[in-house]
């Protein structure tokens, strides 16, 4: 799948990757995807509970030398 804008967010605790996400999120546009890169497990439960709380859409998770890569597309 391809994306719009990826965030390194490797090496960074919880909060950061979800307050981060969020930041780069505003100023994307309504259906664009955001690649987010954490190292951090809880990111795996934070960015999904994040994107179903504000209504984005949590497009899934997959392994990355060092981490993590998650894709999300922004809502409205």
């Amino acid at each position: 799948m391809n994306w719009d804008a990826e965030l390194d967010c490797l090496g960074l605790l919880c909060p950061l990757p979800v307050l981060r996400a969020r930041k780069r999120l505003i100023g994307m546009a309504e259906g664009q995807i955001l690649r987010v890169l954490a190292s951090d497990k809880m990111a795996a439960i934070d960015l999904p509970h994040f994107c179903a709380e504000t209504g984005h859409d949590y497009l899934g998770a997959s392994e990355i030398t060092g981490g993590s890569a998650y894709l999300i597309r922004r809502g409205k």
